[in-house]
């Protein structure tokens, strides 16, 4: 018995939500308007309306014209406050611009464009992905943008006090798994000006965002040489995974001493320069059979640790992935390239 109150209101929960998005079809862009605008008391505003209907009775039950006429303008007053809410909200323009592709565990930061043709400026507007039951870090959050603030329910909000013409904003939306994200759907809500009525709109991006595995540190040099720097003879060669140092010369006076290996002279044995190889031809493969984790997520993670670390060094590299023919994998380097892999990572089956 117990539990038949729980998915009740689980079914009427989805039925609602079912309505409102047949109200508003997935875009990246869109406008609101009579159709997606919704309007209805506030918290604050049912104390408003009980107001009403007490000071109503009273003045009919004891015939006092006073509390009756104060009755009709509390009613104005809520009239008005009706008819502002709404055209406050109604006609807004939103646009998704960009959204980022992140790790697993990471926050994916929505760029919106909002758009005002009003002459007037809005005020006070809520603006919050619905991630119910989920938070974002919040060490994170205050980094990349101290306007978000959290709810009590775990919803992540940014409040624009006022809004005219084009503005652009920042929202979070904290992932979990690997793979292809829906965006959830963005509320939007004021309360403005009197905070008696509460108008708000629901908006549905068909854009969704990847989520590339978390990376996962492997000792993926051990297929290498790990020979080190100060134990080289003079004129010995070098070559560990992608570090391009390729020999030791005698020291000329002259060259510049952030090339001396102070490991030598700090042995007695002289002065040496480091000389470091052209790092073209020196490429890595990146290939997932040969990644040492057991599990296929767990190997997709180690293949993002070596994508984002030959990336960053500037190393030309290749990725197979599974099941792929070794010619199927392009050459390339740079953050760029490394960006695509974490891409091909994230669709992976």
């Amino acid at each position: 018995m117990s539990l038949l109150p729980k998915a009740f209101t689980v079914a009427v929960t989805s039925a609602v939500s079912h309505w409102f998005a047949s109200r508003a079809p997935k875009s990246d862009s869109a406008k609101l308007n009579l159709r997606n605008v919704y309007i209805f008391f506030s918290r604050e505003g049912m104390l408003f309306a009980v107001l009403l209907i007490i000071t109503f009775i009273a003045g009919i039950n004891y015939g006092n014209n006073l509390v009756l006429g104060l009755c009709f303008y509390l009613i104005s007053i809520w009239l008005i406050s009706f008819h502002v809410t709404f055209a406050h909200i109604s006609g807004l323009q939103v646009r998704l611009l960009e959204v980022t592709m992140v790790e697993a565990g990471a926050p994916v930061w929505v760029t919106l464009q909002l758009n005002s043709e009003s002459r007037q400026p809005r005020r006070q507007l809520l603006f919050s992905f619905e991630q119910p039951d989920k938070k974002i870090d919040q060490k994170t959050n205050k980094k990349a943008n101290k306007k978000v603030k959290a709810s009590a329910d775990g919803h992540y909000s940014l409040l624009v006090t006022r809004l005219q013409g084009e503005h652009v904003i920042h929202l979070p939306v904290q992932t979990y798994n690997r793979g292809q994200l829906e965006l959830p759907r963005l509320k939007i809500k004021t309360v403005y000006p009197l905070g008696i009525m509460r108008a708000w709109s629901y908006v549905y991006f068909s854009r969704t965002a990847w989520v590339y595995p978390k990376p996962e540190v492997f000792d993926w040099q051990d297929q290498y040489s790990t020979v080190s720097l100060e134990d080289l003879p003079l004129g010995g060669q070098y070559r560990q995974g992608q570090d391009d140092f390729e020999r030791l010369d005698n020291y000329i006076e002259g060259e510049s001493l952030a090339r001396v290996s102070w490991g030598h002279v700090a042995r007695g044995q002289g002065m040496f320069t480091k000389h470091f190889a052209d790092p073209v031809g020196h490429e890595q493969t990146l290939d997932y059979a040969d990644m040492p984790a057991a599990h296929h997520e767990q190997k997709l993670a180690q293949l993002a640790y070596g994508a984002m670390t030959l990336g960053q060094l500037g190393v030309p590299f290749k990725m197979r992935l599974a099941n792929e023919a070794p010619s199927a994998a392009a050459m390339g380097e740079g953050d760029g390239f490394a960006q695509a892999c974490l891409l091909r990572l994230a669709k992976a089956p």
